[in-house]
């Protein structure tokens, strides 16, 4: 059965490579490359993962102008306010 975390899965590679398996009978029970196994030999614990940067949406270039849009119908009159329909064809 094997490991369910990466924690678990570099302990029990370190536990078979002590009792004397090679790292390619490491890689193949494991299902893991050579690099994997090597920071396993390594380190007791993986490298924390790398934070992202939030990815652009198609939408940025616009909100500006819908900020805009948005805030001068605060004051407009209740019937010449921008409804869903009209704003979704404008964003298109």
């Amino acid at each position: 059965m094997l490991p369910k975390s990466k924690v678990d899965l570099y302990a029990a590679i370190r536990r078979d490579a002590r009792t004397g398996m090679a790292t390619r009978a490491l890689m193949r029970k494991y299902g893991v490359g050579y690099e994997t196994a090597q920071r396993a030999l390594a380190s007791a614990l993986p490298e924390p993962r790398k934070k992202t940067r939030p990815r652009e949406t198609r939408l940025d270039p616009y909100k500006p102008v819908i900020g805009i849009i948005l805030k001068s119908d605060l004051t407009a009159p209740r019937k010449q306010r921008h409804t869903v329909s009209t704003v979704a064809v404008v964003s298109r």
